[in-house]
């Protein structure tokens, strides 16, 4: 029995060591392929780091043909969101809510929209102009259109 015990604690520790359990979704894959995705009557095709960092902290607040953006983020917790952030952003999550929770206080913003899944995401972002959001690759459809790095 304790033979059996610590061969058990030996093989968990060497799961999360090499990331075999760390960072995955609840399906046990790594959310690595993370797409933004936009409304497809927004103009731009690709954004850079610091513009997309702009717009999801809340500070760019419109497109350059004047329109709206509206933000659409998970849960701070939610695996996507993380990689979305630190791939994408080149930030951490509690970084981001910072800068919101900012915002808000200081009355000069509003934090992002959030949404349940990104099934209700590229629900959301296809149905509202003006829209920007991410959502793992593999969900990506005709709707909405994908935004490449520039």
């Amino acid at each position: 029995m304790r033979k059996a015990a610590l061969r058990l604690l030996f093989c968990v520790c060497t799961a999360l060591l090499t990331g075999g359990l760390v960072g995955t979704t609840a399906w046990g894959k790594p959310p690595t392929d993370v797409a933004v995705i936009a409304h497809p009557g927004v103009a731009l095709q690709e954004l850079d780091r610091d513009t997309l960092r702009a717009i999801f902290a809340m500070r760019l607040r419109t497109w350059p043909d004047g329109h709206a953006a509206e933000v659409y983020v998970l849960a701070n917790d939610d695996p996507v969101h993380g990689a979305f952030v630190k791939q994408w952003l080149s930030v951490y999550p509690h970084q981001l809510q910072l800068a919101w929770d900012r915002i808000v206080f200081s009355g000069t913003g509003q934090a992002p929209h959030r949404v349940r899944s990104q099934r209700d995401m590229i629900d959301t972002v296809a149905s509202t102009p003006g829209a920007i959001g991410y959502i793992e690759r593999e969900y990506l459809d005709e709707r909405v259109q994908a935004i490449s790095r520039d």
